[in-house]
């Protein structure tokens, strides 16, 4: 079945559909230049209100199994691919993309040139785009996304938080890096996570280092948060614009000084809204899992996993009490900060993904050391 993408300048790109077909669906297209991972990138809540294309020219090899998602469904809004493979082979898959998607209502479209879309979306900049496999034509499909908001200044996160709080308590997985990981006190250290579309890797390591993780809504409030008597604060990754999440940035605000806090990611922006800083938008986001960070302080080069279409604006955070701690080697963007004074820092990467040699860890074991000092 043919499926039409249409870019928001005219751009025009015809291909197949799989997954769900005979529909349309209207969202921001980006790319992201990952190898592998597909399956953890189409279940990551912070794609909500994203059309994926990967770079990566064929996709679907190992198919998808029940192990690795990082939410309990696809959160892209439609998947571009060049190639879809479709007969996986792996040991551990269940099914194949393509049933995946389908299963799902995801629509996706392959056998298009992702090479020629991509430089066009370096050149434009992220372009929001519509793709349809129900027969419209161009001047309908151009009508359906006139219509359509963009991201800016969209509170995209009450589609992925959580409705209700609750206890994270699957069992660890038996991974290497999990056996070296030994909690730093025998008391039982209680992290309340703000859950503004977060991945279970955060929550698997967070719970690997022995804690209690109590996963609030987005909305839960800053008396809310007091009651429930935390270690500490983590503040996770999520979608769209942190300007549009004012609830969650007047939580943190509140909540400033009380308690140690750890942000990635939309966190991240949060944490520096709250301090009264800003962020912008980014031409065409970091997206894919080869983007080299410098820490600083030791000027160790981590290669991280990234996904994120806006940044902290590094001159609106120096006179907050904040400081800059992990620097984009690619375009110089803030990676990560830290508090002069109070037990607060974030990073805009993702330390739970460990793409590089070097998996960042220690993020989660200064967490226990400031919620430790901090009792």
């Amino acid at each position: 079945m043919e499926s039409i993408l249409l870019l928001e300048d005219g751009k025009v790109f015809t291909g197949e559909c799989f997954g769900a077909s005979g529909t349309t669906t209207i969202g921001e297209v980006v790319f992201n230049t990952s190898m592998t991972g597909y399956q953890e990138i189409l279940t990551d809540p912070s794609y909500k209100g994203q059309m994926v294309t990967m770079t990566y020219p064929h996709i679907g090899n190992y198919g998808i199994n029940t192990e690795d998602v990082e939410s309990v469904k696809p959160r892209v809004e439609a998947f571009i691919v060049r190639e879809l493979c479709e007969v996986p082979s792996n040991f551990r898959s269940s099914e194949s993309l393509d049933a995946y998607l389908k299963r799902h209502g995801i629509q996706g479209i392959q056998q298009i040139d992702t090479r020629e879309l991509t430089r066009h979306i370096r050149e434009k900049g992220s372009l929001p785009g519509i793709l349809s496999s129900e027969g419209l034509s161009i001047p309908e499909m151009n009508e359906r996304l006139k219509q359509h908001p963009h991201l800016e200044g969209r509170d995209m996160v009450q589609y992925v938080t959580t409705d209700k709080i609750k206890t994270w308590k699957p069992e660890v997985p038996k991974r290497w890096y999990y056996d070296k990981i030994v909690p730093l006190t025998d008391r039982i250290l209680h992290v309340v996570a703000f859950d503004y579309g977060i991945k279970h890797n955060i929550l698997r390591l967070l719970r690997s280092f022995g804690f209690k993780v109590t996963v609030v809504p987005a909305s839960f409030t800053a008396e809310q948060v007091r009651k429930l008597n935390p270690d500490g604060l983590f503040l996770s990754n999520g979608p769209g614009d942190p300007a549009g999440v004012h609830y969650a940035i007047n939580t943190v605000k509140a909540l400033v000084g009380e308690t140690p806090m750890f942000g990635i990611c939309l966190g991240h922006q949060i944490l520096c809204l709250a301090l009264g800083g800003e962020t912008y938008k980014l031409k065409f986001g970091h997206h894919g899992s080869n983007h080299p960070v410098k820490d600083l302080k030791t000027e160790v080069i981590e290669i991280t996993a990234q996904n994120h279409n806006f940044a902290v604006d590094p001159e609106s955070i120096r006179n907050k009490g904040m400081r800059m701690t992990h620097l984009n080697l690619n375009d110089q963007t803030v990676e990560g900060m830290e508090h002069e004074d109070l037990p607060l820092y974030s990073v805009q990467y993702h330390p739970e993904a460990s793409p590089g040699p070097h998996d960042s860890l220690y993020l989660f074991h200064r967490f226990s050391e400031l919620m430790m000092n901090a009792s």
